[in-house]
């Protein structure tokens, strides 16, 4: 069946801003969709609120509306532009929910919308568990026994009924958010309450726990004509137990019999038909490794994770195809590179995928994994042997290890590690291979983990051959042995105590480099060629080297807090630059998730590794005219230095411009050289040092690392004894490793992100932070264009940026941030050589393509040439807002308190002629649940009082009743303030908590004083409690102060007949 031509318009939902267990998949599958429908004419609608996708680019689909995603906005969007029909799997659970609301509002059949894809039966069937059981039934499928249960005590009768251990599913919620396992009835109470309060219809499913059996999924497809295929099974190196977004998941599996595969595969097919389903849909099944015993643990009507992992491993474009079977084409009907979508694909590779966490980040959260995801992002990586594949992934990660190995677990007893991999945590994989390395039985490890020994036995053969290259030391066929193997340069030198480079000249001088292979979706049965590769260590080169000229462009890697989507978005804007310029564009990357990854983005997309060694290999063979740095955040940043002395030419900043901005002496000289001031600092390298420092500069002090990316590990301390703590504890600190010690200087917080050529600067916005200092720059609100600074500020940050750029020596974009204190005084906090997380943000406000512009910089094209001849072009008449979106209910123990520490994961934005509606609608985008009555629980440090009080009052007024702790209740009730007292954890009473758990407190307001900062005070539980019964919590007053701007504006006041 052609497509279908009775429909004309299509609204596309988003999946808003970034959190975990929903992140940039989402942004790669919506924008192919969105390219394949408007290749096959139709007019595209998208609504997204998320600006750091390339997803929400005006080109992209017809209209971009980037309002709220909630049922309001989307039904006014629906009424306005009378679309024929809906597509509702791409927007990932928040999409599906949003279609299910607009349904069973009415609103689709009232506008005459039309479900395309999958109809809302099915999508009902799937997501609802009870439907599902009964499907299941009927069609003969297994289900683990389960009950659906409403209440604590509903829940406790059904663990009776169906026996412990249990495991807690929350109805509708994403990412396994509010679940867990539960071995007794105390446990079960404890997870149940939160679980509870977490799904939006309060519904429970209590089922039984299979936690030790195998975890396989099915990527399949279906059409209307009831062809179904699978496209990719994979399965996940950790049993049930631990949630498949953090699990290492392997394509195709590896340790299914025939019968075993055959088995799954029918069923999943078998489902896909009985819902019904048109369009990509994942199958998860539970499947007992000691018998052919198997459970279907659910299904995923909508593109999902998993899917875009499938998508990259198997070269089967699943987005695609979806958006196509939608409109009613067939899957013979669509063409994948040469061959028709009704075949599927086989592989003759390994496709391994590896969790990034952010552990690191969050130091004081526990990284153990369950059933609750806490990635917030992961890799990807090929290879022809699951060793060589597990290899290339962990040194993709980008946590500081090179290897299987981590020194964490030198000092710890046999006895220590083995009671350690009961529990599947972060870096687990670690623990395994010390255990191996130090003679452990495997058996005695399956029977602590229950990982198949396939997978250990692979773990295995690595640490054999560490052994095989510490006895041959500068071996050149050992050398060649490991390289096939997929050990690192980096290891082998530090076995052989060599450096990296020294490995790589001594590979060089043998000719010993890998060969790059071609993702081929047909095992080379038919001649379907895209330009995917992979490196290994074989004999026959598939990589075709063209004689044009080239750039290879140096992508972000993994998404991690700090460094998120929004770097990929440059990179993806600058390739298409680079192919527009004429030349051969060519990607190196590692992040399945991601648009850049997609290969029909770039000329060339090589899928390693962005380190040195596995950069050079590609460089060597590509031969390119420069290699682009400044567009992948700090890991591509980083890379420059090294591959500099390689002698590889680096496009755009130089290695000496990237010095001059990051390290500390050169750019205090140039700062002097340009006269601009700068905040009091200085560099050391041992505690006592720091301490004088200190003292000299004068406290609160801000204290970080040098070459730092989201501030990891920064602090403001207020005295000695916080200073010693922190140096200490936060940090390795030496000659190498300096930390820098700075004046804190409290005031507004400003940035820009400007374009340098070398002769003449282009700045498309200033933007305002609402956050004043002390608050990391990723996670305060940010405005365009500014709000509260008079025009002398402005002109002095737009000078000091003209003059950084020249001094520095920037090709292409910069970020620099500001302080302006209440005197008019301008300060640079930092510039990064780099583009920022705020270029999407800023090109979508100002409708400057930044990275483009900046991408044709680097290539050798002024400002002037580009028709660019102004500084700073006219501000706006709208206003544009950028809100944080946070994931801190998903992992316990992070304190959600904000300081310079970056912890937002995503990001939302909010536009309007009143900066008032802007400051709500994005407030609402990133998932604030605003109301204007209830109450408020207030918990100031007396540092704050008299800047809160005012505050406090003004929510007085709009009619809130206020609650408060003892010495915050006495100080409000002196001003005239008629509050609540409750009394703290430590003044022996959980009334704090009890409240805040009812359900009775709107908005939590806790500020605390930096001089007390052992963080097990009482306003970390009570910020704790706060987001796990996710109320709405404020650290900074300033952001209430937003808060009251927008209450006000929405909240229609009351008052006598009489009053003035």
């Amino acid at each position: 069946m052609p497509k279908r031509t009775d429909i004309k318009k299509i609204l596309i939902i988003g999946s808003g801003p970034i959190v975990i267990g929903q992140a940039a998949e989402f942004d790669y599958a919506g924008t192919q969709a969105c390219l394949a429908l408007k290749e096959e004419g139709y007019n595209v609608i998208l609504v997204n609120s998320n600006p750091a996708t390339i997803m929400t680019d005006t080109h992209i689909a017809d209209k971009v509306y980037m309002e709220p995603l909630t049922l309001e906005y989307v039904a006014k969007i629906i009424r306005y532009e009378r679309p024929d029909a809906i597509v509702p799997g791409l927007g990932g659970q928040t999409g599906l929910n949003l279609a299910v609301q607009l349904a069973k509002k009415g609103i689709l059949e009232e506008c005459g919308v039309e479900i395309l894809g999958t109809s809302f039966t099915s999508i009902e069937e799937a997501e609802d568990r009870e439907l599902f059981k009964e499907l299941c039934m009927r069609i003969g499928e297994p289900v683990i026994p389960s009950f659906i249960t409403n209440t604590i005590e509903e829940g406790v009768e059904a663990a009776k009924k169906i026996g412990y251990p249990v495991v807690l599913r929350p109805a509708f919620t994403l990412g396994g958010t509010g679940g867990g396992f539960a071995d007794n009835e105390d446990e079960l109470r404890d997870i149940m309450r939160n679980a509870l309060a977490l799904s939006p219809i309060h519904q429970v499913l209590v089922e039984k726990s299979i936690k030790g059996y195998k975890e396989i999924e099915f990527e399949v497809m279906r059409d209307k004509n009831d062809t179904a295929i699978a496209i990719c099974s994979m399965e996940n190196v950790d049993p049930v137990g631990i949630h498949t977004g953090d699990s290492i998941v392997v394509a195709p599996s590896q340790t299914l019999a025939a019968k075993e595969y055959n088995m799954l595969r029918s069923s999943a097919l078998k489902l896909i038909r009985a819902l019904k389903i048109e369009g990509g849909c994942n199958v998860q099944f539970a499947l007992d490794p000691l018998s052919f015993k198997y459970f279907i643990i659910e299904v995923n009507p909508r593109v999902s994770r998993s899917s875009a992992l499938a998508s990259k491993a198997s070269g089967y474009p699943i987005a695609r195809v979806t958006a196509k079977v939608a409109v009613g084409m067939t899957l013979d009907e669509i063409r994948i590179a040469n061959t028709p979508a009704s075949f599927e694909p086989t592989l003759d590779y390994i496709v391994t995928k590896v969790a990034r966490f952010p552990f690191d980040k969050f130091s004081d959260a526990s990284n153990e994994l369950g059933t609750q995801m806490k990635a917030t992002g992961e890799v990807m990586s090929v290879g022809r042997t699951f060793e060589e594949g597990l290899l290339k992934a962990v040194r993709s990660l980008e946590t500081g290890v090179c290897h299987i190995y981590h020194k964490k677990f030198d000092t710890m007893s046999v006895e220590g590690i083995l009671a350690y991999i009961r529990k599947g945590t972060d870096d687990r994989l670690y623990a395994i291979a010390e255990l191996i390395r130090r003679g452990v039985d495997l058996l005695h490890v399956y029977d602590n983990t229950k990982i198949d020994l396939f997978f250990l036995e692979k773990i295995k053969n690595i640490v054999e051959m560490e052994k095989v290259l510490k006895e041959n030391v500068k071996d050149i066929e050992t050398l060649r042995d490991a390289k096939r193997m997929g050990i690192s340069d980096k290891f082998i030198g530090q076995l052989w105590s060599m450096t990296e480079s020294e490995v790589f000249l001594l590979r060089k001088a043998n000719n010993i480099f890998p060969v790059y292979k071609m993702i081929d979706t047909c095992a080379a049965e038919f001649d379907s060629k895209v330009p995917y590769l992979y490196s290994t260590y074989e004999q026959e080169n598939e990589s075709v080297v063209s004689n044009r000229k080239k750039i290879i462009v140096l992508g972000s890697g993994p998404i991690r807090i700090g460094q998120g989507v929004e770097f990929d978005y440059s990179t993806v804007h600058a390739i298409w630059a680079i192919r527009e310029a004429g030349y051969e564009a060519i990607i190196v990357n590692n992040n399945p998730e991601t648009v850049s990854t997609d290969y029909t983005t770039s000329d060339k997309l090589y899928f390693e590794p962005l380190t040195v060694e596995d950069v050079m290999n590609v460089i060597d063979l590509e031969k390119p005219t420069g290699v682009v740095v400044s567009l992948g955040g700090q890991t591509a940043i980083n890379l420059a230095k090294p591959l500099a002395d390689l002698g590889v030419k680096i496009v755009g900043t130089g290695i000496e411009a990237i010095n001059n901005a990051e390290d500390r002496k050169c750019f205090e000289a140039i700062m002097r050289r340009a006269g601009i001031p700068q905040p009091e600092a200085e560099a050391i390298t041992d505690i006592e040092r720091g301490v004088a420092a200190a003292e000299r500069i004068g406290y609160p002090v801000l204290v970080r690392p040098s070459y730092v990316l989201g501030g990891r590990a920064m602090q403001i301390v207020s005295n000695e004894e916080a200073l010693r703590h922190y140096l200490k504890n936060a940090v390795e600190i030496n000659e190498d490793q300096p930390v820098l010690v700075d004046k804190y200087i409290m005031g507004k917080e400003l940035e820009v992100d400007a374009i340098c050529d070398g002769t003449d600067v282009f700045i498309p916005g200033i933007m305002e932070h609402v956050e004043r200092t002390g608050i990391h720059s990723g996670d305060s609100i940010s405005v365009y264009p500014t709000f509260s600074v008079s025009q002398k500020v402005k002109d002095t940050i737009i000078d000091y940026t003209i003059r950084l750029g020249k001094e520095i020596g920037i090709v292409g974009l910069y970020n620099i941030q500001f302080i302006a204190d209440d005197h008019d005084m301008v300060y640079v906090i930092e510039v990064n050589p780099r583009s920022s997380r705020t270029v999407p943000f800023l090109s979508k406000a100002t409708g400057t393509p930044m990275a483009k512009i900046a991408t044709n910089v680097m290539l050798g094209t002024s400002l002037k040439e580009q028709g660019i001849n102004v500084v700073v072009p006219e501000e706006k008449k709208r206003w544009y807002v950028k809100t944080p979106a946070f994931s801190f209910a998903k992992i316990r123990g992070v304190d959600s308190y904000l300081s310079p520490e970056m912890k937002s994961t995503g990001e939302a934005i909010g536009y309007d002629s009143s900066l008032r509606r802007a400051l709500y609608k994005s407030l609402q985008s990133s998932g604030m649940t605003i109301v204007n009555y209830g109450t408020i629980f207030v918990s100031i440090a007396d540092a704050d009082k008299q800047r809160a009080l005012p505050l406090i009052r003004r929510f007085y007024e709009l009619g809130f009743n206020i609650e408060a702790t003892s010495g915050t209740t006495k100080f409000l009730r002196d001003n005239g303030i008629r509050t609540r007292c409750l009394k703290k954890l430590s003044e022996g009473s959980t009334e704090i908590f009890d409240s805040i758990r009812k359900g009775h407190v709107n908005y939590v307001i806790n500020t605390i004083d930096i001089n007390q900062h052992s963080s097990r005070l009482d306003g970390y539980d009570i910020r704790r409690c706060a987001v796990e019964n996710n109320v709405t919590i404020f650290t900074a007053l300033e952001t209430v102060s937003v808060l009251l701007d927008v209450l006000e504006e929405i909240t229609l006041g009351v008052s006598t007949i009489d009053a003035e």
